[in-house]
Order: structure tokens, then C-alpha cells, then sequence
């Protein structure tokens, strides 16, 4: 270990962590708190919370909340570290010559190496550009695109070696853009000494040197490495266990020295089709695998019991803990992270909707085509129109709750139309009149103004969009019911219509998609 590291270790054992090389000084705030200088100083020394109200057998159970780091997650560390590295030893130049601009800095990534970079990079001016699995949350591609990164997405089911592996990818990409760095942080030592440094040694001063085993995960292995290396050197007889992913690699082999190929799993962030170079897997004693079911609940359970919204990685990380807390028949502290916010994960793992298309929550089954409704319309779970609302408030929920067809309902909560996009759309161009006339013409000019012959001008194209959605959905109904086959929905579908299922007695139960059938036939066969 350099003498640099040894130094930023020992005043993180003394002053219970301090962020990489940033003076944590600013001027004293009330309450005992700091008036920080740059957001770079509010990396690192995170909180330690014991769980409570968890079943954790005879243990005590502690998470370090990595996800109140500046960028919401423990990569922040990672990120700072990394980039300061590059510019110590000449890769990244922060202050180029005159004319030439900063360097672009490219790395792949699950989502949050991308954002600590992207929130170190921000404030020191450099470029970044991202590679991304496809199977990412929304949020995380959101985020960094929001915070200046360009995003690459690419395929989530190939291994690396494939043309189209987002490691490899990213490394082609570098080769390819002049004035680069490719961060790299699988065979990155600085992402290690990040850990060791300060994860590591807050950890040992926030616990009192009372630790026992400590649950981590592994990306890139970092965390593992580092956090492992230090307690061990404090503690020898300290457990390390790995929760990992079913379908990853590093479970099998740590358990019996097999190497097996890989498998898919939903959990971001954590678990290997490989073991990187940084990772120290001799560390791990023991590697607990956990299914994506069991990781999604335990982040679920997390917020719920302890009212800490956490990301899929840390359910898994739980999920590992509990289950070997409650194997021990002595009391003992385990620590384990929070690695990120939850608040990234809100479409996915915290939506109802998304647990239940992808299996995770298994609703009460009809036996029959309702069981492939995916918003019931009994639960209040779809979203309906009524007939005498306007065209524009039909838009509007179309945009917010991103879908393409509502049913209409009448008084009696009977279904009496669909209102789909393409009826919006000739809505729109049939009785907009003359300004819509105009724009779909390619032509310009104020509105109302050179209304066709026969147009309605411009007094028209407002109304259209206040006229009632019964002038305007379909009334010709493909209905179906519950008791109908599913081969029964092909026609139907071949025609590019929705099911809509309605029962004997008129009872409206809800549509069915061409994705919902997709969905349904995807769990039968277990893909």
C-alpha cells in the first residue's frame, strides 16, 4: 500500500472517515454540522444504522448508508477516487494547454459508477460518456443524461467476449475517441484503495472495532476488496460473505470451485458473468445466493420495516444478511450497505405493476383470461375515461400514465368505447380546420389564417380538444369473455385491436394487450 494511502487511512481511522483527498474543512454550521465547500466534500463518511425491526435471529444488524452520498450511492467513493488517479499520474490532465479541450472520460457501468463519475466530472469540467445493459432503470439513464453524460445503451443478455458486452464496448469506444480515458473501474486499482481507505476505516471506528462479519456484494469488487482487505487486517477472524445473484458466477465458485457459465438476473449493480481483476474472491468465506424475487421483497420489507428506500442490490445484500444472521446461534454484529436510493428503482422493484408483469407478485388467479388483465379494472387498477370527458384530458392521461388506448365508461360503469391514439390523431387532422390544415401542409402563418374552403379556422382547431371523447372512440367493440381460450385472442389481435373482456352479466373486467399475452406466455415457460 503507497504511503499516500497509508496517510488518507490513518486520518480516516482518526476523524472517522474522510472523503478521498477532499479537505472536508468549510466553516462550522449550527447543530454541530459543517458548511461544506463543493459537493466533492460530502463524498464518504456516511451513517451506520442498526436495523431493528428486522428478523435477524440472535445478531445485530447494521447497514452503512452509502446511499446519502452527493450522488445516492456508494460508487460516489469510487468515482472521486478513480478520477483524481487519472489526473495524479498523467492520464487526465485538468488543466490542458491552451486550446485544447479537456479530456473525455468514458467508462461502463450498472448506472452509479456512471453517476459518481458523472457528478466528479461535472465539477472538474471533464466529458463523460457512459456505457449502460440495457436492463437498467430508467432513473439511472435519466440522471446521468441529466448531469451532461452521454448515454450508450447495449445488450443485457451477452457475456464478455461479445461485440455487443458493454465492457467491451466501452473499451472499442475509447480506442476510438481521440483525447480520451477509459476509467475502467473492473481492473482499476484506486477503485480498491477507495475502500480501504475510507470504507473500511469508518466502518472499524463507527462500530467501535466491534464487528463480526460484514455482507457485501460484488460489481467490480471493489468494495469487497478493499473493505475486506482493511477489517481483515484489523480483525483476522472476521466473516466476509458474499450475497450474490442466482444466475451469477462468483457463488458457485466460491462455494465449490466450480466455474459455471452465467445465468440472467434483474438485481443492477451487482453480480458477475466474470471475475474482475480488482476482485479478491479469496476473501469471501462463504457466498449466499439470492433469487431476484427474494432480493426485490427485502428491499421492499427494508422500506416498509426500517423506512429505508434502498435499490435492488442492497435487497440482495438483506436478503444474504437475514438469512445467515438467522443461521447463528450466537449474537453477533454483522454490517452490510445501503448501497444506493431506492428512488432509482421507483418503476421497477417499488411498483406493483412491474413486480407483477415480471412474476414477482402473484395475484390471486381466476383460472381464466382475467388472469391476464394486467390492470384490473375490479382493483381500480386502470385508468378509464368518462364520455363526456374532453379530447385533452384524454391526452393528458395518455402521457402521464404512458399508454396508447382507455376504455370509455358510461354512468353505470359499463364499457361503451375505446379511444386509442389513432382516434386522437384523426380527431385532430378531420376537424382541426385550418391551422392544423396548414401545419400538416407544411405551411406556416398565423393562426386562423387561410383556413381552407369549408375549414372551420382556427375557432375549430381549439374546440376539437374540448369536444367530449364520445365523439370520437370507437364503438365497435371486440369483447371477449372471461371463459373464452386464450387462442380465442389472436383474432383480435391479428386485426391490431384490444381485448376487452366483459363477462355475461355485462361486467367490465379489463383489456388485454398484445404485451400482456407476451408477458403471460413468458412466465409460463419461465423465460
Amino acid at each position: 500500500m503507497s504511503q499516500q494511502s497509508t496517510e488518507k487511512r490513518n486520518a480516516a481511522e482518526a476523524g472517522g472517515g474522510r472523503s478521498m483527498g477532499v479537505s472536508a474543512g468549510g466553516v462550522a454550521g449550527t447543530g454541530g454540522g459543517a458548511v461544506y465547500r463543493g459537493v466533492l466534500e460530502m463524498i464518504g463518511r456516511t451513517p451506520m444504522l442498526e436495523l431493528r425491526k428486522l428478523d435477524v435471529g440472535p445478531c445485530r444488524l447494521f447497514v452503512k448508508m452509502e446511499l446519502m452520498n452527493p450522488a445516492g450511492s456508494i460508487k460516489d467513493r469510487i468515482g472521486l477516487s478513480m478520477i483524481e488517479a487519472a489526473e495524479r499520474d498523467g492520464r487526465l490532465n485538468p488543466n490542458p494547454p491552451k486550446g485544447m479541450p479537456l479530456p473525455t472520460i468514458i467508462e461502463a457501468t450498472a448506472g452509479n459508477t456512471g453517476l459518481g463519475l458523472a457528478l466528479v466530472a461535472g465539477q472538474k469540467g471533464y466529458k463523460l460518456k457512459v456505457v449502460m445493459p440495457d436492463k437498467m432503470s430508467q432513473e439511472k439513464i435519466q440522471h446521468l443524461r441529466a448531469m451532461g453524460a452521454e448515454v450508450i445503451l447495449t445488450r443485457s443478455d451477452v457475456q464478455k467476449g461479445h461485440p455487443e458486452y458493454y465492457q467491451d464496448v466501452a473499451a472499442r469506444l475509447a480506442s476510438q475517441t481521440p483525447n480520451s480515458v477509459f476509467i475502467n473501474q473492473f481492473c482499476n486499482p484506486a477503485n480498491v484503495e477507495a475502500h480501504y481507505t475510507t470504507t473500511g476505516p469508518e466502518i472499524w471506528q463507527q462500530m467501535g472495532g466491534n464487528v463480526d462479519a460484514v455482507v457485501v456484494g460484488v460489481g467490480s469488487g471493489g468494495t469487497l476488496s478493499g473493505v475486506g482487505r482493511y477489517l481483515r487486517e484489523k480483525k483476522p477472524d472476521v466473516k466476509i460473505i458474499l450475497s450474490d445473484p442466482a444466475g451469477s458466477v462468483l457463488h458457485p465458485l466460491v462455494n465449490e470451485g466450480k466455474k459455471v457459465e452465467a445465468g440472467a438476473w434483474l438485481v443492477e449493480g451487482m453480480g458477475e458473468d466474470f471475475v474482475p481483476d480488482i476482485c479478491d474472491i479469496d476473501l469471501v468465506d462463504e457466498a449466499i445466493p439470492v433469487t431476484d424475487g427474494e432480493a426485490f421483497m427485502a428491499a421492499r420489507e427494508l422500506l416498509v420495516k426500517e423506512g429505508v428506500l434502498a435499490g435492488s442490490s442492497t435487497g440482495c445484500l438483506i436478503a444474504a444478511a437475514m438469512r445467515w444472521c438467522r443461521r447463528q446461534t450466537k449474537p453477533m454484529n454483522v454490517v452490510t450497505f445501503a448501497c444506493d436510493t431506492g428512488a432509482k428503482y421507483l418503476s421497477k422493484c417499488f411498483n406493483d405493476f412491474w413486480m407483477i408483469d415480471n412474476g414477482f407478485i402473484q395475484r390471486p388467479s381466476t383460472n381464466d383470461l382475467r388472469d391476464l388483465i394486467a390492470r384490473r379494472h375490479s382493483e381500480r387498477e386502470d385508468y378509464t375515461l368518462k364520455e363526456d370527458d374532453p379530447i385533452k384530458q384524454a391526452i393528458k392521461r395518455m402521457e402521464l400514465y404512458g399508454v396508447s388506448q382507455m376504455a370509455v365508461m358510461d354512468a353505470r360503469d359499463r364499457v361503451v368505447g375505446i379511444l386509442d391514439e389513432s382516434d386522437i390523431l384523426l380527431a385532430m387532422v378531420n376537424e382541426g380546420g385550418g391551422q392544423l390544415a396548414r401545419v400538416l401542409a407544411g405551411g406556416s402563418g398565423p393562426a386562423g389564417a387561410g383556413a381552407p374552403a369549408g375549414g372551420r379556422g382556427n375557432a375549430a382547431s381549439v374546440s376539437v380538444f374540448d369536444r367530449p371523447v364520445s365523439d370520437f372512440m370507437t364503438r365497435r367493440l371486440e369483447t371477449i369473455p372471461p371463459t373464452a381460450s386464450v387462442n380465442d385472442l389472436m383474432p383480435i389481435f391479428r386485426a391490431d385491436r384490444v381485448a376487452i373482456v366483459v363477462d355475461d352479466k355485462g361486467v367490465y373486467h379489463g383489456l388485454i394487450t398484445k404485451i400482456d399475452l407476451i408477458h403471460y406466455l413468458r412466465q409460463k415457460v419461465g423465460k
